[in-house]
């Protein structure tokens, strides 16, 4: 038995949307206005991503594919479209619903780390749990940070970790409340090649123990082709990429 046995949230399951689809996109879109102009920075996107998938965007710099993952993961409001997590659609939710929600069930891995710089490693790992009242669970806490190679450093302050190891506390802390999916955006984007082969590989064995549900934004085409699927943004526009 795995030592990252999932948790069940309180959150429901609504019908019409298969349980086993833990993201689903409808015609999500976003235009961003500049007087009489307007740009669609994402354009009627459809994404239907099943528990325990890997799936990987890439696209230029430019092209949309980082305002897509905000808008999946509710931190950003859409123009039009549906987001749908859990089957629960996302923005049909009042703000302080909808912050548990997210605390609960959505981890994300952002570029610039996003450490609290006054916190020890520890503190900034556990502090979805704190916002969420939840009960920490030692052994958890433990293997994970030990598969994530940081156990030796959680006393540490983000200050004195390396960029690698700063990145790892945070994709700790985007799973420490066993998400039902976790949203990467650009995750080895600040980090030199081995720090980045390093995290990579350390993602996709957690990944490997927690049947985790995984959504990567990316313009490193090697790393792309480990998903399971691919998508592909260009002015806005998703599409995927169909296998040889």
């Amino acid at each position: 038995m795995s030592i990252f046995k999932k948790k069940k949230h309180a959150f429901s399951q609504p019908t019409g949307i298969p349980a086993e689809n833990v993201l689903v996109t409808q015609a999500l879109t976003k235009t961003y206005f500049q007087g009489d102009h307007h740009i669609k920075a994402v354009d009627g996107a459809y994404l239907t991503v099943r528990r325990g998938e890997f799936v990987s965007i890439v696209g230029a710099s430019g092209s949309g594919k980082s305002t897509l993952l905000q808008l999946a993961a509710g931190l950003d409001q859409p123009t039009a479209g549906r987001v749908y997590i859990g089957g629960r659609d996302i923005y049909d939710m009042d703000d302080d619903e909808f912050s548990d929600f997210r605390n609960k069930r959505i981890g994300f891995i952002f570029q610039t780390f996003n450490l609290l710089p006054v916190l020890t490693a520890k503190e900034n790992i556990l502090m979805p749990q704190k916002i969420a009242g939840s009960t920490h669970y030692p052994y958890y806490f433990d293997e994970l940070t030990k598969l994530l190679k940081i156990n030796d450093r959680l006393h540490h302050l983000p200050s004195e970790l390396s960029g690698g190891q700063q990145q790892r506390v945070a994709a700790a802390r985007a799973l420490i409340n066993k998400p039902d999916i976790l949203f990467a955006d650009e995750p080895t984007g600040n980090l030199d090649a081995e720090s980045a082969h390093e995290l990579i590989e350390l993602l996709l064995a957690t990944r490997a123990e927690l049947n985790q549900t995984l959504v990567l934004v990316t313009h490193d085409q090697k790393l792309a082709e480990r998903a399971d699927r691919i998508y592909t943004m260009d002015n806005g526009v998703l599409s995927e990429r169909k296998s040889n």
